[in-house]
């Protein structure tokens, strides 16, 4: 492996070429692929001649032609990881045959092998593992793709754009040739080729336009497509409606593959989806895969416009098509479904994983300035972080105004390769809102905290908010500048009612609840009119990535999770209180003072489940404790195992006091003989049934585990099946392995059901977890070639079982390196996605500390080791 090169933002320069337009010649064999590349080039108006460097990995030059000419091997030089011409025209074209071999191809970047199929992924820089060509993504070029195979092995052939024509060979091969009319860059080339299914379906535009919607799998999963291809539709409206974004080729087309290192793949026209996105059924799938696959169809849909149509400039500006195409599936999603609950998730997963990231050695901004892999860039920060970013963006300007500016975004940019400034220009020059300030959220990492304080004037009849903004040194960002921070926010009366909201030098009151905009390290805000205490509702919705600090007595935490008009924030009250209680528990822990639920904090949670359920899915996440990945946020250093213990506490606590609240509500929610559903209410049902099981299974008696094994076995769907399997899975009973063995034997043939089996076994809680995942790593069914096999246990057990995984001997860190170095050769990528989990090792105890340690030098030194995994272990230890 040649040695790592650091690439910096401020370094970026024009390609000195540009591709006008490529045709691809393939001869498909999973053993030995043949590529024949004809690429017509010509030099950047206005650059210099120079030689012309063309990136290539792995790659066997069969043949060299400039202009038709064959090239001496004095005209060219080959490496590792380019090829170079030393002197061309400023206008030629260029013919490069190369040979690879797919089957060998365990990284899973280019073109690999899958269950005896073809297929590519070229994002990031995969394109240069099938041939040589400046694999950057603002180099945009029209691709042509002529894809030749046996007829049996491969008879279906698939590339990007329109099938154009396709014919039989005499030698029982057959050809077919796709033609993409829109300039891309190669990073969203795709081909597939092998013998699969097609579902076919069609949808017609706003504008009237027919298109036809392909969906490919392999035969024996037809019959678990229909959810993926209804989610395609809904996908397509919601964009013509929201954006007026509409679809542009006559052929839309879904491929779901097994090994896939990635969710899905934007390719234009072509998506290439790891099968556990696309493949559904009831009886396979959770109430939560369901939401998932809808989820991620739509994201990649809706890259055609944001991703596709404009595209980034360079790797730097990942999250201008990352950030604002999540914001966007996130909306969609909040359309279909519970708009308060996907706020609540999408925020629990930026809380958990970005600000950990945030706060560590591997903190970047939105737009990194440096990488040295870029595929350790596809990070929450990117995406999930830029997606804050945009929603902040679209609170700032209003839903129209943020419209028209995406309006402008699509129609000025349009065929164009750029940059996250264009994206915030436009909004600038729709609007003439001033986003200068505001555009630091791209440039600077870290999290910021807002501190709030408050005083009510009872004799001027005012309510005084004085706001103040910080942000922690991160990675070569020693200081920040203020951030400019939408802040949502309303004050609740005493009657429970928001109150009208009446600014300072203001007329009259301006609504109940709206944005106030911090841009300075500290502003007051004073609001008239306020004739009695309010409290403060700060916040709204999660109106910006930062860390809210106030003051809040108990009581008005209680009060705020009664009667917030704002859901996002009455289930934020019910979480800042029960954080509040666990730590003052946990300093008790510490200390071996005796654990005491508090009655008023375990009143507030029963009455959830005693007053009229209303939004049964608002109220299981309510019900449901903050995680340990969150709470170990709130605590430094960080111990697992009292946090662990203390939450746990809290779980069984309530278990007791609330027992039969808990048991009735099972009980009402749910229905053994009744049909599947999966309207809401219906899946609201199951996940609030579900989490008063998981309560009852806290008790001491025996009565939890006969409930969930009976559910196990009754259960005509998989959100009861594998919800009962899995509190099953913690408990020390003979029926644990009972079911453990019922389920495998049922669904031993279906991989995507099996990775639940790996997964519920790895995240246990129950002593002996770490050997049993060694066990399992020998497992007929396991494979570490596949990356969802090693998520499912590998990875579940060391970013989902925080107890055991930081078990006090470091057994836990040191199987985890081992199974990163063993993994490395194979696919890097996967690898180096794993090691995150040591990332963050200052923030435990010192004991943890050092073992940490230890595994991350000892991967660090081991010769021949990835750019991937070399950058993680290298920027984690601060080397």
């Amino acid at each position: 492996m040649p040695q790592a090169i650091t690439y910096y933002l401020q370094d970026y320069t024009l390609p000195p070429y540009l591709v006008e337009q490529v045709e691809l010649f393939f001869e498909l064999d999973d053993a030995l692929t043949i590529v024949r590349a004809k690429s017509v080039l010509r030099r950047r108006p206005g650059g210099t001649a120079v030689p012309l460097v063309l990136d290539g990995q792995m790659l066997v030059i069969r043949q060299l032609r400039l202009d038709g000419r064959p090239l001496a091997p004095h005209e060219y030089q080959q490496n590792e990881e380019s090829l170079t011409l030393h002197q061309v025209p400023e206008a030629f074209t260029l013919e490069v045959e190369t040979a690879i071999q797919p089957v060998a191809n365990t990284a899973l970047e280019g073109l690999y092998a899958s269950s005896g199929n073809l297929c590519t992924q070229c994002e990031a820089e995969g394109f240069r593992r099938i041939t040589y060509y400046p694999d950057r993504p603002d180099v945009m070029a029209r691709f042509t793709t002529t894809l030749t195979g046996d007829k049996i092995r491969y008879p279906v052939l698939l590339s990007n754009g329109n099938l154009e024509a396709s014919g039989d060979l005499a030698d029982g091969r057959h050809w077919a040739r796709w033609v993409d009319p829109f300039p891309k860059p190669c990073y969203l080339f795709a081909l597939v080729a092998g013998d699969l299914t097609r579902i076919a379906d069609r949808y017609t535009t706003q504008s009237g336009r027919e298109v036809d919607l392909h969906l490919y799998v392999q035969h024996r999963n037809a019959h678990q497509c229909d959810h993926a291809m209804t989610s395609l539709k809904k996908a397509m409206a919601w964009d013509e409606q929201v954006y007026g974004r509409e679809y542009d080729l006559a052929v839309y087309q879904i491929v779901a593959v097994d090994d896939f290192n990635m969710g899905a793949m934007e390719n234009k026209g072509l998506n290439i989806f790891n099968s556990r996105y696309v493949l559904a059924r009831p009886e396979t799938a959770t109430d939560d895969d369901f939401e998932a696959i809808e989820g991620v169809i739509a994201h990649e849909y809706f890259h055609n416009w944001s991703g596709n149509r404009v595209t980034c400039r360079d790797w730097f500006q990942l999250s201008l098509k990352e950030g604002f195409t999540v914001f966007r599936d996130q909306e969609f999603t909040a359309d279909m479904t519970s708009r308060a609950v996907k706020r609540i998730r999408d925020v629990q997963r930026l809380r958990t994983a970005q600000f950990r990231e945030d706060s560590g050695p591997l903190a970047h901004p939105v737009r990194p300035t440096s990488y040295q892999e870029i595929n350790n860039f596809y990070t929450v920060t990117v995406y999930e972080k830029g997606a804050e970013v945009v929603r902040m963006i679209h609170r700032l300007l209003g839903a129209t105004a943020f419209r028209q500016g995406t309006d402008c975004y699509f129609t000025r940019h349009d065929g164009q390769a750029v940059t996250t400034d264009d994206f915030v220009q436009a909004m600038e020059d729709t609007t003439g809102v001033d986003l200068g300030q505001f555009r630091r959220w791209y440039s600077q990492a870290g999290t910021p905290q807002v501190t709030g304080q408050g005083q009510y004037d009872g004799v001027g009849n005012r309510y005084i908010l004085t706001l103040q903004q910080s942000c922690s040194p991160t990675p070569n960002q020693a200081t920040k500048k203020p951030f400019h921070i939408p802040l949502a926010m309303g004050l609740v009366g005493p009657d429970g009612q928001d109150l009208p909201l009446r600014l300072a030098g203001e007329p009259g009151p301006v609504g109940t609840s709206r944005v106030l905009e911090l841009r300075t390290t500290q502003e007051t805000f004073v609001f008239e009119g306020i004739t009695a205490p309010p409290i403060p509702s700060l916040l709204r919705g999660f109106s910006a990535p930062v860390k809210l600090v106030m003051d809040y007595p108990d009581d008005a935490l209680a009060f705020l999770m009664a009667h917030d008009s704002d859901l996002f924030n009455r289930w934020e009250a019910g979480q800042r209180l029960t954080v509040r209680i666990f730590l003052r528990l946990l300093a008790d822990y510490a200390d071996n003072r005796p654990l005491v639920m508090p009655p008023a904090w375990g009143q507030a949670m029963g009455q959830l489940l005693e007053n009229d359920p209303g939004d049964r899915r608002l109220v299981a996440e309510a019900l449901t404790l903050p995680s340990e990945a969150y709470l170990a946020e709130q605590v430094s250093p960080v111990d697992p195992t009292a946090i662990h213990t203390v939450r746990r506490f809290l779980r069984t606590a309530l278990a007791n006091c609330w027992g039969e609240l808990f048991l009735a509500t099972y009980q009402a929610n749910h229905d053994p003989e009744g049909a599947f559903r999966a309207d809401e209410e219906a899946i609201g049902q199951r996940r609030l049934k579900n989490v008063c099981l998981s309560y009852l299974l806290e008790r001491d008696d025996a009565s939890g585990v006969e409930l969930a094994y009976r559910q196990f076995q009754q259960a005509n769907n998989m959100t009861d099946a594998i919800t009962a399997l899995g509190l099953l899975a913690n408990q020390d009973s003979p029926v644990r392995q009972l079911a453990l063995d019922t389920f495998y034997d049922r669904w031993h043939h279906d991989p995507l059901v099996l990775d639940k089996w790996f997964s519920l076994q790895a995240t246990s809680r129950l002593p002996g977890t770490l050997a049993a995942v060694q066990q399992l790593l020998t497992h007929p069914e396991f494979r570490l070639t596949n990356p969802n096999k090693v998520r499912a246990l590998i990875g579940a057990f060391s970013h989902g079982n925080s107890l055991h995984f930081h078990d006090p001997s470091g057994s836990g860190y040191t199987f985890l390196a081992q199974q990163v170095l063993t993994l490395d050769p194979l696919n890097p990528q996967i690898a180096a996605r794993l090691l995150n989990a040591m990332s963050d090792w200052r923030r435990y105890e010192p004991h943890r500390r050092r073992l940490l340690e230890q595994q991350l030098q000892r991967i660090l030194a081991t010769p021949q080791l990835s750019k991937d995994v070399t950058e993680i272990a290298g920027k984690s230890l601060g080397s």
